[in-house]
């Protein structure tokens, strides 16, 4: 009689599967709750203690780690004396383990839970069974997913029992199972001894979907997202609207909820992105004024482009989107009239995400062939105060749009500039190879006077041919990080024509 170990915390159709088992002529061994649960069902189990001829001790944290279990797993049936020493032993073979792990990542995520808690939901007994019955998989099946329930039995009627084909994709899946266990802890451990850069690191993601494709369409994609620390970010929000986000949908909103955030919640915002770069950013009164503004300095890049949103967007809004062509909207919420506005449009995405303007700071990582980089992620924003480096300060108001151009530049591509003017981002030079070509980009796309307006550079900005193409454009202020030993080059040049200059400490290159 073929035998099943079944032990499980999540007992999602546990039920219907062993009645099956019982049904198909399998004789099944349990524990604890699992056992309880077979029992009042009627469903004839073993308890554990009557294989083990041990009982259960240390409050449940021993059940199963005994010869007589992974013996029973582990021998292989095409080996004699393995087969001999279970009979010398009396150890039956164990043809089938059904196992799901303590609730780990659910304890940590309860605000509730204590570190003892934690602890606590660290499984010993499960990854034990469940790496052994995959190591054997050609002799043992390893269900750790309720999902393939159905399958198995499915298997075991047309053949007598699990087939190989399937016994090899269940252990895979049972390896990916207790490795992304395994990191969770690792990672949570990592994070309470402050450990930052551990000599050894495992990274675990789940799959959020599957891609048509990815950047282009010969290649293949998938998105898969963090497990702690998502607050904020596109894998929280809800897709109220429009077809699956392509890769490029999601590379694109990710940049525009980074850009977003920097605006904060005080004034209403709406940021346009195109290629992960701002190609519109405006600041108004009504959402609508800065959409309408956005809009205006760029109408050409802002097709097919991402707009993300601090604000409910309303109907006055939404009609003013709904005249482009827009890819994304991801706002905190919509109003009905906004949604029923814009859901007439059958290709737009809308995405509804609460937690926008939450900040994460999380980590950045960075694919590069045959290896990752981390680091931090980019939260600063200034030193602790801005250096005048002219001889003439700021007005007001053009220290608002110094400020303003900043955040835009801080998340544009390097090389880059930005120019800003009345709180909206009125040319964009992001991702050149050369600084005064992403100036010159920027002074040429402009579709409003530059009069006045402010410009943002990302790092140094040490020679005199920016300044020049600056004022000869009409701007009168400048924001770079400093730092340069030529700086003094661009002050005296910035003094010469009587612009002003600041500081900011912080250098931000973007790749």
């Amino acid at each position: 009689m073929p035998r099943a170990l079944v032990s499980v915390f999540d007992k999602t159709g546990v039920l219907e599967f062993c009645k099956g088992l019982s049904e198909l002529g399998w004789e099944i061994v349990s524990t604890g709750g699992t056992s309880r649960l077979l029992k009042e069902e009627g469903i004839k189990v073993i308890p554990i203690e009557e294989v083990t001829g041990f009982p259960e001790c240390l409050d449940g944290r021993v059940k199963t780690l005994h010869p007589r279990i992974h013996g029973g797993i582990l021998a292989v049936r095409s080996l004699d004396s393995h087969m001999k020493q279970l009979e010398d032993l009396s150890v039956l073979p164990v043809d089938m383990v059904v196992n799901n792990l303590y609730p780990f990542r659910e304890t940590v995520e309860n605000p509730a839970s204590t570190h003892a808690d934690i602890v606590e939901n660290i499984d010993i007994g499960g990854p034990s069974m469940i790496r052994a019955a995959a190591k054997n998989y050609q002799d043992v099946a390893i269900l750790v997913d309720p999902a393939d329930y159905e399958e198995a039995l499915a298997s075991i009627k047309a053949e007598g029992k699990t087939s190989f084909a399937l016994n090899e994709r269940l252990a895979a899946k049972a390896f990916m199972h207790t490795a992304h266990y395994d990191a969770l802890i690792a990672q949570y451990f990592l994070e309470k001894t402050e450990n930052t850069e551990p000599e050894l690191l495992t990274l675990t993601f789940e799959r959020q979907q599957s891609l048509r494709y990815g950047e282009n369409p010969h290649q293949s994609a998938s998105f898969y997202k963090e497990i702690f620390n998502t607050k904020g970010s596109l894998v929280e929000a809800e897709q109220l609207h429009g077809k699956e986000l392509s890769f490029n949908n999601i590379h694109d909103t990710n940049g525009a909820l980074d850009i977003i955030k920097e605006y904060g919640n005080d004034v209403p915002t709406v940021v346009a992105v195109k290629h992960a770069n701002p190609c519109g950013i405006a600041q108004a009164d009504t959402l609508a004024d800065a959409f309408f503004k956005a809009n205006a300095a760029d109408p050409v890049s802002i097709f097919g482009g991402i707009l993300a949103m601090n604000r409910e967007v309303d109907l006055a809004t939404a009609e003013q989107i709904a005249k482009i062509f827009i890819e994304v909207v991801v706002a905190p919420a919509f109003t009905d009239e906004a949604l029923s506005c814009l859901q007439q449009k059958k290709n737009i995405r809308l995405l509804l995400l609460p937690t926008i303007m939450e900040k994460n700071p999380g980590k950045d990582y960075k694919r590069v062939l045959g290896g990752l980089l981390i680091q931090d992620r980019d939260m600063a924003l200034y030193q602790d105060e801005i250096q005048v480096a002219t001889d003439r300060e700021p007005t007001q108001a053009e220290m608002k749009d110094l400020d303003f151009a900043w955040r835009a530049v801080k998340n544009s591509k390097s090389n880059g500039i930005s120019l800003a003017k009345d709180a909206v981002l009125v040319a964009n030079g992001p991702g050149q190879v050369s600084r005064i070509w992403a100036l010159e980009n920027a002074i040429k796309q402009a579709k409003v006077s530059l009069e006045g307006a402010a410009l943002a550079s990302d790092a140094f900005f040490p020679f005199e041919d920016c300044v020049e193409a600056a004022h000869a454009a009409g701007i009168t202020a400048i924001i770079q990080p400093g730092g340069s030993k030529n700086d003094q080059r661009s002050i005296d040049k910035a003094n010469e024509f009587g612009m002003t200059m600041v500081f900011t400490g912080v250098r931000h290159f973007r790749h």
